[in-house]
Formats: C-alpha cells, structure tokens, sequence
C-alpha cells in the first residue's frame, strides 16, 4: 500500500506532463526549440474551465469526452511533427489520411513485411497510449480542479485573461508559433478550409482554354515525335545547389550536355515549383499533366473523377500511342483512364528478375529498357508519348546499382547485388546528414547518367524528352528553407521544335542556370500545349 500510492501519484504527474507536454509543442519539427514550448494551450484552459461551471452528473460524461478530444489534438499533433520531418508540412486531418498508407506501402517496399506490420502496430499503440494518458491526466486535473474550485478558477481565470493578451498582441518566441496556443481551433479551421478549398478545385476544374480544342489542333508541333516525361524521384533544386551534392551532380549534367551535344541533340532547362515536398509523387505528376494544382488527396481524387484535359489525353486525341511505365506500381492504376493511357505497364507487367536496391524494384536503366523493348522498339507504331516516373532515386537511397551496356541488360538477372541492400529504410533514413547526402547524391547521379545514357543508346531524330524532378528530396537531405522548386530539361535534336520553347527563357544545356524562370508546376501543361499547338 505505501508503494501503490506514490506510484499512482507519480503516474498521475507523468500523464499530466505528457498531455501538457503535447498540447504545448508546435507541430512543425523545425519548429521544436525550447522557447517554442513557452505557450498557453487554450484547449486546455476552456476544458478545465467547463469542468468547474457543469453539475456533477454533466461532469461526469463531460470529463472523459474532454480527455478524448484532446487526446485526438495530441495524436494529431504528433502526426504533424512526422509529417513535417518528412514532407515539409504539417498534417491536414481532411486531406492526409491517404499518405499514411503510402508510408506503410514505403516501409513494405524498401525494408519488407515484417518492417511495415510493426510500424503499423507501433503507430496503433502509440496513438491508443497517448489517448489513454490524455483521459488519465484531464481525469486527475479535473479532480484537483474541482476539490480546489476557489484557487483553480482563480488560475484558469488568469491564464484566459493571459491568453487573449497575447493572442490579440500575436506574441512569438519563435516564428509561425504562437504563444497563445489554440490547436483545437486550428483542426476546425483546416476542416473548413478543406471544404472551401473543394469548392475552389471543382471551380478551376470547369475553366480550361484547351477543352474544346479541335483534335487535329493539338500539339501539331510534335506529330511523328515520341515524348518521353522522364521524373526523376527527389530530383530538387537542392541537388543543383548543396554544396555537399551540387559540385558531382553539376559535372554529370555539364559532361552530359557536351556527350549529347556530340550525338546532334540540344537542351533547354529551367525549374518548376512543385506543389509537394519529399513525397506525394503522384500528386505533382498529376499537376504537371492536368495544368491545375494538386497538393492533397482530395484534390486529386476530384481530378480524376473528372474528364480535364491532360497532356497525355491530348497526345492520344492526336491519333498518337499514351502510355505509363510505373515500376513502383504494385497495385491495380484505374486513374489510368483519366489521364488516357492506351497501356499502364506496372511494376508486375515489367517482369524484373534481378536483385532489388533498397525501395527501387528496379533499376532506372531496367525500366527505360523495357520501355524501349515494349513501345519504341516495335515496327509500324503510332509515336508515343511516354510518362515514367523513375524511382532509383527515392528514399532511402542507398544502395543504388551500376550503370550496364544497354544490350546486357536483360530481365534484370545481370545486375550485381550490393551491400546494403536488406537494411531497413529507418536505418537508412537516420544516418549521419553527411552520409544520407552523400547517399543521396549517388542516387541522383545514377539516374541522370541513366537517362544521358539513354538518349545517346536510343535516341533518334523523333525523340524528344523531358525530364525532370517530381519534388524536392526530404528536408533532412535539403536542410530548412529549402522550397520546392525542381528542374525541368527538354531534350531534342529538332532544332525547329526546340525554337518552338524560345519564348520560355530557359537555360540552353541539362543545367538550369540559377537565374533561369520558374513556373509553378501547374502552369507546364498549357505552356506546353501552346508552344506544340
């Protein structure tokens, strides 16, 4: 008994921390500094302030809702932080449910079953934990509250008074966090937000210069031209100007320019703002062929739903061949429709028989191998257009495999193993900075040397290319502040077709200039459609 009761004090006190501990924090990683958990939670102070106002028996349902409910702002709140560390952003409790299963799907594919089954089991436990302490500590701080109802009322009175100070003044000890915290307000605000933003999409939706757009009128420029959109994973703006990263990625793309340069073929470069930041892929694929800013799932879920012009669309209107290449693809694409692919290839349709590289089921080189053999290889064809996300270029980035001869590469069996390859992707992920860039690096130049490699192996005088960056690697790769800007490269040997893009202003050769314009992504598509049309 004389150890029961110091111990159900001490856990009181340790709950109490906990949810006072969570209310507190900012839900932006860059953001946890010590002077960022000097706030008020006005979640907290209302909650307790009802406690003392409700009759008893009110007080008792009361009490437990209360618990839950901010319990559920701390589960938030610590998806928030996550989802800072990774893509840059807080958690949007309407629109990001989705990428909780694109981050299971990500563990599954790079670190295996067993890695992703306990992340999920962990991430449930641990939301049921914090649940729990809150209910336990709003619990003993109701009850204290209510046995010293005069002083407790004093307290919250002052702490609201306090509050409203400072919220009508917006004092900040540091940027963007409030010290009159109100986290239950701002989930509201998302939710409504969320709604508003719906309604906003659906309105741009029903504006597109290009709908009505005769067939025959439509990217006139490029008829008999096969388009390949190369997008590179985590391909950002960082890999051109880190100097940890830039100075090796910036040799790749000058030796490129001059070997593509010898083999009759011009470049121009420039940068496009993404709307996503280390993940989210489809989201800014989407973007880029739909003209419309596509930043969340709800946003891409209308889109897909509705008959919008995209490029690849347009291209099969033209009478040409639209198809996807999707190595990462495990499961069934039907948006596949939306964009008009004539052919989805999936990761199971490309038949790969070789070792695997941390998340990559293939290799970059595997893929546009294939690609080749399957569209561009063929007799008496249609021209195509091609989207191919290429993913030796994601997270966690290492290992990545060596460059072959094109003719050896087979069904994959040729490429060699390598060491690395079975850790798990949080092993990955966490190492030292200097390592993960430099990992990181190695990826990025792998796929850049892919696709130079390409071009020199298989292209032709119809080819034209474009390749590009989906979005900016993690910030823990990238730093803070980084943005979202990505580079963007078309290439060809069509001098005339490339006069078409001189309006644009870009960069000539594979290398942005850093003064070279930017676009956000969302504005590509009709650019492109009135440069070829």
């Amino acid at each position: 008994m004389r150890i029961r009761r110091p111990l159900a004090i001490g856990a009181a006190i340790f709950a109490v921390l906990v949810l006072v501990l969570l209310m507190i924090a900012p839900d932006e990683s860059v953001r946890l500094t010590p002077a960022a958990f000097v706030r008020l939670p006005i979640d907290l102070i209302v909650g307790l302030g009802l406690i003392l106002v409700l009759p008893p028996k009110a007080r008792r349902v009361a009490v437990p809702v209360i618990g839950v409910l901010l319990g559920v702002l701390a589960v938030l709140k610590i998806l928030s932080l996550g989802f800072s560390t990774v893509l840059d952003r807080p958690f949007d409790p309407v629109a990001d449910w989705s990428f909780l299963g694109s981050g299971a799907t990500y563990l599954r594919l790079s670190s295996g079953r067993p890695v992703e089954i306990a992340a999920i089991v962990g991430a449930i436990l641990l939301g049921l934990l914090v649940l729990v302490l809150a209910v336990v500590a709003f619990r003993n701080l109701a009850r204290v509250s209510v046995e010293h109802r005069t002083p407790a009322a004093a307290t919250l009175g002052v702490l609201a008074v306090g509050w409203v100070i400072l919220a009508i003044t917006g004092a900040q000890l540091v940027t963007a966090v409030p010290v009159a915290g109100r986290d239950g307000y701002d989930r509201v605000r998302q939710v409504t937000s969320g709604i508003e933003d719906q309604r906003q999409f659906i309105a741009a939706l029903r504006q597109d210069q290009f709908r009505d757009v005769p067939p025959d009128q439509l990217l006139t420029g490029l008829r008999g031209k096969d388009v390949v959109f190369a997008i590179v994973e985590s391909y950002g703006r960082t890999a051109l100007e880190h100097p940890e990263i830039a100075p090796q990625i910036d040799q790749v793309l000058a030796d490129g320019t001059a070997r593509l340069a010898r083999a009759g073929y011009a470049a121009r470069s420039g940068y496009l703002t993404s709307p996503v930041v280390g993940g989210g892929s489809w989201l800014a694929d989407s973007t880029l062929l739909s003209g419309l800013w596509v930043d969340n799932q709800q946003r891409y879920d209308t889109l897909t739903a509705s008959d919008r012009l995209t490029l690849t669309s347009a291209f099969a209107k033209t009478g040409g061949r639209s198809v996807a290449v999707m190595p990462a693809t495990v499961a069934g694409f039907p948006e596949g429709e939306f964009f008009g692919y004539d052919q989805v290839y999936a990761s199971k349709d490309l038949a790969y028989k070789g070792p695997l590289y941390a998340f990559a089921m293939m290799p970059d080189q595997y893929t546009l191998s294939q690609f080749q053999q399957r569209e561009r290889s063929k007799a008496d064809r249609p021209p195509v257009m091609a989207v191919i996300p290429l993913i030796s270029s994601h997270a966690p980035w290492e290992p990545v495999p060596t460059l072959r001869p094109w003719d050896q590469v087979g069904d994959g069996s040729t490429f060699e193993e390598k060491p690395g390859a079975g850790d798990s992707a949080d092993l990955v992920i966490h190492r030292d900075p200097a390592r993960l860039r430099k990992d990181y690096r190695t990826a990025i130049t792998y796929s850049l040397e892919t696709i130079i490699s390409y071009v020199e192996t298989y292209g032709d005088d119809n080819l034209v290319l474009v390749f590009l960056g989906d979005h900016q690697p993690a910030p823990a790769v990238t730093g803070p502040g980084a943005g979202h800007d990505v580079p963007i490269t078309i290439v060809a040997r069509d001098r005339a077709l490339l006069d078409r893009t001189a309006s644009w202003g870009w960069t000539d050769g594979l290398r942005p200039a850093p003064t070279a314009p930017v676009w956000p992504m969302d504005q590509f598509r009709d650019r492109f459609l009135t440069a070829f049309s």
